[in-house]
């Protein structure tokens, strides 16, 4: 991985006074998984959007496999797979017939399609069930069908919304192990959004957005180095008492959900035992273990992250209604 297949500069999007991107400066490298992570309203969706040539940005510039986004969008999606998170397949069609119609969507040379299904339905272990329609397939089936239809024209780089959004965890689990064989085979750049906290430490690397603006991005080790230490969760029917206490006794400042207190300190270890001798508040539970990406999204913009709401998904069918259309 070395030079950028995405970049973004001072990437700016309003929608009159409200400004939805304020400023991003990005840079994906080609064969890289990148994750994009944020809570709702903070850019994402719009972010993607320009990039991938849905949008015109308002102000500054960016370049997706070297080629400028407003200047030359149509080179752009000639270049790129998109996979949003609502199914459009059609389910009255076989696996087959459904990347049939794509591929010729997609402009796939007559004379190669068979290959390139052939070898798509095989990469994604769709083969046996090339022939069933779509409607008896499972819902992580339907989901590497998708993956599969968006690789057909062997794009640079596959953009992904949510790609495991209501699957089960082993399906989950399943839906990355085939990412990464995909990546490991074709070369492909992988930029995705997700809110799953775990299937994020997949990526590569990851930006954290907040309000417009990217406040962190780097490596999940990186980004969890950021916590530091050890994270310890305790409950007390008595919480107002307990912060005071720990404040006083410990030096530790808890940040606190209902009876829940939060605390993160430099040896978890070590801390533990001296926080349940000393607390004369009753302590009725209480966890230690290492950062995790939850516990730095949460440092970072003050709230954990949640599903996106039906606003969101509707932006998102929007935005797939427009990409089909314009490959028309």
């Amino acid at each position: 991985m070395s030079e950028a297949v995405i970049e973004a500069k001072g990437l700016v999007k309003k929608y009159g006074q409200l400004e939805a991107v304020r400023g991003i400066d990005l840079e994906v490298k080609q064969g890289e998984i990148f994750g994009f992570l944020g809570p709702n309203g903070a850019g994402k969706s719009t972010t993607i959007s320009m990039l991938c040539t849905l949008l015109k940005p308002t102000a500054g510039s960016a370049s997706v496999a070297g080629i400028d986004v407003v200047h030359d969008p149509a080179r752009v999606r000639q270049r790129i797979g998109l996979v949003f998170q609502d199914p459009s397949l059609d389910d009255q069609l076989t696996g087959r017939e459904n990347l049939e119609f794509h591929a010729f969507i997609y402009s796939v040379p007559a004379e190669h399609r068979r290959e390139r299904i052939d070898k798509m339905l095989e990469l994604l272990q769709l083969s046996d069930r090339a022939s069933s329609q779509v409607r008896t397939y499972s819902g992580g089936m339907k989901r590497r069908l998708e993956i599969a239809r968006g690789m057909l024209h062997e794009p640079q780089i596959l953009f992904l919304d949510e790609p495991t959004l209501g699957l089960d965890p082993q399906t989950r689990r399943n839906i990355w192990t085939h990412l990464n064989d995909l990546r490991a085979r074709t070369g492909v750049t992988i930029f995705m959004t997700t809110h799953y906290m775990d299937e994020a430490e997949f990526c590569d690397r990851i930006a954290i957005i907040d309000k417009g603006q990217i406040v962190a991005l780097g490596t999940p080790d990186q980004l969890k180095a950021m916590v530091g230490g050890d994270v310890v969760t305790m409950t007390s029917s008595k919480a107002e008492d307990a912060v005071e206490e720990i404040q006083k006794v410990l030096g530790v400042v808890p940040t606190r959900d209902d009876g829940t207190l939060r605390m993160e300190v430099p040896d978890g270890r070590k801390f533990v035992p001296r926080l349940v001798r000393e607390l004369t508040a009753p302590v009725d539970t209480i966890s230690l273990r290492r950062p995790s990406l939850d516990d730095v999204f949460l440092k970072l913009t003050g709230r954990a992250i949640r599903e996106e709401e039906a606003s969101d998904r509707e932006r998102m069918r929007a935005m797939a209604s427009r990409w089909m259309g314009r490959r028309r």
